[in-house]
């Protein structure tokens, strides 16, 4: 009878133990988030398949605040948009005018990350089509969010299948990122 209880009562603390870290200290001001940008190094040549880049079903993120992970961006081209950059599912990656480049520097926070999903990375990421030296990473509430020309990386919840840009010019400060690291504006 004993190891019965013992099984329920260690998944309970394990998984308050997981909440408590994914908590983290962001009270969501954007405050405390500068951090200096940490060049991604091992960086591979892409697969000839994207999908062979990660692993499609670790690549989640929903609407729910967590983040979208990728191990490999890759150059699309998007009507209106022209060249863009993607993750490993073909899902468009944004950047926020509010963010900052130099040191990279995130705001994004609380509920902005519930729309905007930080993209992590693991510590090698493939490439094509982007400019491996362009890309880097800043540290978020104890994870790795990757950057590209020192600009903090997100996807947008509003984009379910690859080739969508829904979010692109939400609010007039979200812009799919080119890739050098610009804001798209292009308009066809």
């Amino acid at each position: 009878m004993i190891p019965r209880r013992i099984g329920p009562s260690l998944a309970l603390g394990l998984a308050s133990a997981f909440l408590l870290g994914a908590c983290g200290s962001s009270n969501g001001t954007g405050t405390g988030n500068a951090a200096p940008a940490t060049p991604v190094t091992s960086v591979t040549p892409a697969a000839s398949d994207p999908a062979a880049a990660g692993t499609p079903s670790a690549a989640g993120g929903s609407a729910s605040g967590q983040p979208a992970t990728t191990a490999a961006v890759l150059t699309r081209s998007a009507q209106g948009l022209g060249s863009i950059v993607t993750d490993d599912r073909g899902l468009t990656l944004y950047r926020y005018d509010k963010d900052e480049p130099n040191p990279s520097k995130w705001t994004c926070s609380g509920a902005c990350t519930k729309t905007w999903l930080p993209v992590i990375v693991p510590e090698s990421v493939q490439t094509s089509g982007v400019d491996k030296s362009l890309l880097g990473t800043v540290h978020r509430n104890g994870r790795t969010q990757l950057t590209l020309a020192g600009w903090p990386l997100y996807r947008y919840v509003g984009d379910t299948a690859a080739g969508q840009t829904n979010g692109q010019g939400k609010d007039q400060e979200w812009y799919a990122v080119t890739p050098s690291g610009g804001k798209s504006t292009a308009t066809g």
